[in-house]
C-alpha cells in the first residue's frame, strides 16, 4: 500500500547510512588496538583490514539495536513534528495500522541478527584470532632486538645479547615478566627460544640453564629457583591486548558446540559455565532486542514534537545506551551467579517489551509523554524556585 512505501521510504535510508556510521564509530575503538601491530610488529594493511573485517560481525550485532531504533525513532519523529501523524489519524488510520511495514523492517533485523549471532559472528571471531597468531608467530622476533629493551609482548620485556633471526635462538636472556600483578617473575637464561602452538594459539618461550626470581610489588617474598629448562607461556591475551581474550572462549564457538559444552557443567566450573551460558542465551535474546527496538521508535516517535533529526538520533542513543547498561548490569549479575543465565540475560528484552506496550498504549490512546521538567513538576506537586 501507499502510506507502507512511505513509511519504509522513511526508514531504510536511515537505517542504512545509521548502520554504516554506528559500525565505523564502534570499529574506531578496536582500530586503535589494531594500530599497534602496524607500528610494533610491522603488520601490512591489507591484514589490518582482514582483522576488521573478521571483527565486522561482532560489531554489526552489537550496532543493530541501535541502529533500527533510531532509523524507526527518525522516521516517526519527522512524520510527527510536520503533523503528517495527524493528518493520518483524521482520515481514519491509526497507529496500529502504521506498524506492518515497521514489523516486516524489524522481522529483517531479527533474522539478520540470528544470522550473524550464530553463523557470522563466530566465524568471524574465530578466524580473526587465527589471523592474528598467525601475524604474531611469522613476526614476533619483529619486537625482540639484541641489546634492546623490548616489551614484545603485553607485560613481558625482553633484554637479549644476541639473537639469530633464522634459527630462533637467543643468548644471554634477561626477561621480567610483569603480568601476575601478585607476584613479578624475573628470569636470566644462557639461551632461549620461541616455540609457536597454532593449535592451543600459545606460544612458549623455553629458556635454558638459568634462574628465576620471583618477588610481591613490597619485596616482602621473593624466592630464587635456578632451572635447566623453563617454559614460559605468551597466551592470545598477551600478544594483543583488548583483541584478544582465552584461547578457546565462549564468543568463537558454534552453537551446538556450546549447548554441548553447557551441557557438562562439572568440568566447567561455576564461573566458566555461566560465561558459557550468557553467550548461548545472548545469541537469542539479542536478536529479539533488535526487533523490540524498532517496535519502540514508533509510539516514541509519534508522540514527540522535537524539530529535526538530530533530536531523534540523540533519544535513540539515549535508550540504546540505557538498553546496553541493562544488558552489562544483567552479564554482571549472571555471571557471579547471582542470577541464573537462562533468566536473567532475558531482564533487557523484558524491560523493552514493557516499555514497548505501555509507549504503544500510550501512544494510541493519545496520551503524549511528558519530559519537560515544568510537567514533571506539576505531576509530582513540585514548585519552580522563587515561586510560593
Amino acid at each position: 500500500m501507499t502510506r507502507y512505501r512511505y513509511i519504509l521510504r522513511e526508514v531504510l535510508p536511515t537505517l542504512f547510512v545509521g548502520g554504516l556510521i554506528l559500525a565505523f564509530v564502534i570499529l574506531t575503538a578496536d582500530m586503535l588496538s589494531l594500530m599497534e601491530l602496524i607500528v610494533t610488529k610491522g603488520v601490512g594493511l591489507g591484514q589490518v583490514g582482514r582483522l576488521l573485517l573478521y571483527l565486522l560481525p561482532d560489531v554489526l550485532l552489537l550496532a543493530f539495536p541501535g541502529v533500527i531504533l533510531i532509523a524507526v525513532l527518525v522516521a516517526f519523529l519527522r512524520l510527527s513534528s510536520d503533523n503528517e501523524i495527524i493528518a493520518m489519524k483524521s482520515c481514519g488510520i491509526s497507529i496500529y495500522q502504521l506498524l506492518p511495514p515497521v514489523v516486516a523492517v524489524a522481522a529483517g533485523g531479527l533474522l539478520a541478527a540470528l544470522l550473524v549471532a550464530h553463523l557470522a559472528g563466530p566465524w568471524g571471531y574465530r578466524a580473526f584470532k587465527n589471523l592474528l597468531f598467525e601475524i604474531t608467530e611469522s613476526g614476533a622476533d619483529l619486537g625482540i632486538k639484541p641489546r634492546v629493551f623490548s616489551e614484545a609482548f603485553s607485560g613481558v620485556v625482553f633484554y637479549v645479547n644476541s639473537f639469530d633471526e633464522q634459527t630462533g635462538l637467543m643468548r644471554d636472556l634477561f626477561v621480567v615478566d610483569r603480568r601476575d600483578r601478585r607476584m613479578g617473575h624475573t628470569i636470566v637464561a644462557q639461551e632461549g627460544r620461541l616455540l609457536f602452538h597454532p593449535s592451543e594459539r600459545v606460544i612458549t618461550i623455553r629458556f635454558e640453564r638459568g634462574m628465576i626470581s620471583s618477588a610481591d610489588p613490597d619485596l616482602e617474598r621473593t624466592r630464587n629457583v635456578a632451572f635447566s629448562t623453563y617454559d614460559l607461556n605468551i597466551g592470545m591475551q598477551d600478544i594483543l591486548k583488548g583483541l584478544a581474550s582465552e584461547p578457546r572462549s565462549a564468543r568463537e564457538m558454534s552453537t551446538a558446540e556450546l549447548l554441548g559444552a553447557a551441557g557438562n557443567p562439572d568440568r566447567q566450573g561455576e564461573k566458566a559455565y555461566n560465561k558459557l551460558m550468557i553467550e548461548f542465551v545472548e545469541r537469542f535474546s539479542f536478536p529479539v532486542a533488535v526487533f523490540l527496538m524498532g517496535m519502540i521508535g514508533v509510539p516514541l516517535g509519534a508522540q514527540l514534537r522535537a524539530k529535526g533529526r538530530t533530536a531523534g538520533i540523540g533519544l535513540g542513543l539515549v535508550v540504546f545506551g540505557a538498553y546496553y547498561a541493562l544488558v552489562t548490569g544483567a552479564r554482571s549479575l549472571c555471571e557471579t551467579g547471582i542470577v541464573s543465565p537462562l533468566m536473567g540475560v532475558w531482564f533487557p528484552d523484558v524491560f523493552l517489551l514493557l516499555s514497548g506496550v505501555y509507549l504503544l498504549h500510550r501512544a494510541v490512546h493519545e496520551r503524549p509523554l511528558e519530559f519537560t521538567l515544568k510537567n514533571l513538576g506539576r505531576r509530582f506537586g513540585w514548585r519552580e524556585a522563587g515561586k510560593g
